[in-house]
């Protein structure tokens, strides 16, 4: 038997507005860059989709080309939208996907994130905030919101946290690869 993860169903990881505009304008833009860059290598090495979102990109340029890189295959959804839900294309085709549960990381944590996860929970679907991997221009109003998720429902948790979860045990044939991206990522 090959030594290849076997898929984690009904789960995607959505990068949202990862783009240079806003990385550099949040609080540890570059730190927010790299955990997000941790969480789409885990995701892709284990075998969970990964899509990317734009807000308005013919204005504020395209997502981060090294975040793109690490999920080639990844599709990049254009937005005028806050949440991702108000999108009726970007809804559309997370929902011909059979998506259970989405796991989110980006910007900006108050405005973004917050709408993207409500809608979400909206459309019946789970989701977790990966707190390591959000960022925002204020940190304060990120805490409210990150508060507020997680009256509404939504797991807040950090890209570890999750990864490890999702692996269950050493014996999974991607965990060596993922140490190695812990490491990497520390």
């Amino acid at each position: 038997m090959p030594n290849t993860p076997s898929p984690v169903s009904g789960v995607l990881l959505l990068c949202v507005d990862l783009q240079p505009t806003f990385i550099k304008a949040v609080a540890d833009g570059d730190a927010l860059a790299k955990r997000c860059a941790f969480a789409i290598e885990a995701a892709t090495g284990l075998g969970i989709p990964v899509v990317f979102t734009e807000q308005m990109p013919v204005k504020l340029g395209g997502t981060d080309p090294k975040l793109l890189k690490l999920a080639p295959a990844a599709p990049v959804h254009a937005k005028n939208t806050f949440s991702v839900f108000a999108d009726d294309g970007i809804r559309d085709a997370l929902r011909s996907e059979d998506i259970e549960h989405i796991i989110l990381c980006g910007l900006e944590t108050s405005v973004c994130i917050y709408q993207t996860a409500l809608g979400a929970l909206e459309a019946n679907t789970q989701v977790t905030v990966l707190t390591d991997a959000v960022g925002a221009r204020r940190p304060a109003d990120a805490a409210a919101c990150l508060s507020s998720l997680a009256r509404n429902g939504v797991h807040l948790l950090p890209s570890e946290t999750i990864f490890y979860s999702l692996l269950h045990d050493a014996a999974h044939p991607f965990f060596k690869e993922f140490t190695k991206l812990v490491k990497k990522y520390t």
